[in-house]
């Protein structure tokens, strides 16, 4: 059996951006992904291909809490799911860390504050290239230091649009994106700026992706090893049950066995809980630092819903995903409790609405949709509930037990943008005057914001992990991916992820004693 220094398993947000801190150390690591590199081709860009015919998405079947069979909108390749993520990159806010009332109910406060993260938000925003603007967000959190890279400006119509928000006395601001857009050299730049990026692989290699950003540099160290087409199916402990000594796979049909010094855990919320529950033994009855009962449960992924503005006036935008309002993230109404974030999405166009519409509906009527919409992302949080679980059928699927909650908040969001969009359209006589407004809710299937379901904190008897995301009763596993949240707060997860998994990375390179070396390196 081969021995590694490290053993991680899988290569998105978490895997990805340890791997990256930890490949300047001289440490023998080994990386396994059960997918292989999403392949560059001209399907990537290709509407149909991505959305309609779900070409790099998983064919794997789930369960939902019935019983029922589904597709989950999930992807099994080398930088997982960043390879089509929006790359909206937030950081949570500091009243995301603390208990927080919503309208079902209650969102829990987390054994680590803002502060705790800020160093390594900071660091994370390095890594990834944000681009972005300070102190225009009015929920935006303190910083150490500005964005690295200037913000992505906005395209007319979407200026026209800033200028309406700030017209009816809302605070727009833009996007904190992680794309590679050098919009003063544009001959010069590796991002075109086009209309695939948002849900799309980058063919470009432009878009900040876990993979090109963290992954493909690390190869670069010969230290690392990385083996693609492996999945993990169970992890062995030894005879106390005190240490992970053997992490099995299946590899082209053949089961092998690999050991590490220290195990890292980073399928995903969904897939590292199916697999701490798969490697339940003798020791370990409920599934790998289970002791405490929560692996699995407490699963979230936002409440979200896609808004299509419909105007008289055309919407010629390429690149629409620059633009955010977070007046009601806190809550801003009556009410006065969090309803969420607002943002745009990727522009629709006629074979994404065809996706969705009735299969009579004209042509032309989705083509001239599709050409005056202004393409709305509604983000509401959704609250860590112990029945909404991870678990494993019979026949060893991953059953999905999840029941939408909050769902107060969420459409109250709705209806004050849709109110605000009449009020704008009042006051600025231009081109909402008219306008029809189509919404659909995500479905069980979309869980791009994956999170919860292996929880850190102090208390080994109501989490898994403990503070620095190692299994509270295994000594050298740990799990580095959006399983540790406590909370889901109501912005993409993504840049949380690869914050925590540098600091865990300082904390692993501290551990195995390479810290000074790993930092000479990664500064180099």
């Amino acid at each position: 059996m081969d021995h590694y220094d490290v053993v991680i398993v899988g290569t998105g947000a978490g895997g990805g951006t340890l791997l990256h801190e930890l490949a300047p150390t001289g440490l023998r690591i080994l990386v396994l992904e059960r997918g292989g590199h999403l392949p560059r081709e001209k399907e990537n860009w290709d509407p149909k291909a991505v959305f309609v015919d779900g070409r790099y998405k998983t064919h794997e079947e789930w369960l939902d809490k019935s019983g029922r069979s589904f597709h989950p909108s999930t992807h099994y390749c080398v930088g997982g799911n960043t390879k089509v993520y929006g790359a909206a990159l937030f950081r949570f806010r500091e009243r995301d860390f603390e208990r927080v009332e919503h309208f079902g109910g209650v969102s829990p406060e987390w054994p680590l504050r803002y502060a705790d993260f800020e160093p390594w938000y900071t660091a994370a925003e390095r890594l990834y290239e944000v681009r972005g603007e300070r102190g225009v967000d009015p929920t935006e959190p303190w910083s150490s230091a500005p964005y690295p890279f200037p913000r992505v400006e906005h395209e007319p119509r979407i200026r026209q649009l800033h200028d309406d928000l700030e017209g009816v006395g809302l605070r727009p601001f833009h996007v904190p994106l992680g794309v590679r857009l050098d919009e003063r050299r544009r001959s010069q730049s590796p991002c075109i700026r086009c209309s695939t990026c948002d849900g799309f692989p980058c063919l470009v290699h432009a878009k900040c992706d876990a993979e090109t950003t963290c992954v493909l540099p690390a190869l670069a160290h010969p230290n690392v090893t990385l083996l693609t087409g492996a999945k993990v199916e169970r992890l062995l402990t030894n005879a106390s049950g005190t240490a992970v000594t053997s992490v099995v796979v299946t590899r082209e049909g053949r089961e092998e066995h690999y050991s590490g010094g220290v195990v890292v855990v980073a399928c995903g919320a969904v897939n590292s809980a199916a697999l701490l529950l798969r490697s339940a033994n003798e020791r370990h009855r409920q599934g790998l630092a289970n002791r405490s009962g929560v692996v699995g449960r407490n699963y979230m992924c936002h409440v979200n819903s896609v808004v299509l503005a419909i105007s008289r006036h055309p919407n010629p935008t390429v690149f629409q995903k620059t633009i955010a309002v977070n007046d009601w993230y806190f809550g801003g109404t009556a009410a006065n409790r969090p309803l969420g974030h607002v943002s745009m999405v990727g522009k629709s166009d006629r074979v994404v609405l065809k996706a969705g519409a009735p299969p009579f509906a004209p042509g032309f009527v989705l083509e001239k949709m599709a050409a005056h919409s202004l393409d709305f992302w509604l983000t509401t949080e959704d609250l860590p509930l112990a029945q909404n679980r991870v678990r494993l059928a019979d026949d060893g699927r991953i059953v999905l037990d999840y029941t939408p909650n909050n769902l107060e908040a969420h459409a109250r969001l709705r209806r004050v943008l849709q109110a605000t969009l009449q009020r704008m359209a009042r006051q600025s006589g231009r081109w909402l005057e008219r306008s029809i407004l189509l919404g659909k809710r995500i479905p069980l299937d979309g869980v791009a914001h994956q999170c919860g379901t292996v929880r850190f904190g102090d208390d080994p008897t109501t989490s898994a992990l403990d503070l620095d995301c190692k299994a509270h009763d295994l000594d050298n596993l740990y799990v580095v991916d959006g399983s540790f949240f406590v909370s889901s707060s109501a912005v993409n997860p993504a840049l949380t992820i690869a914050a925590n998994a540098m600091r865990v990375g300082a904390h692993l390179r501290e551990r195995l004693g390479v810290g000074a070396r790993a930092m000479a390196g990664a500064t180099s």
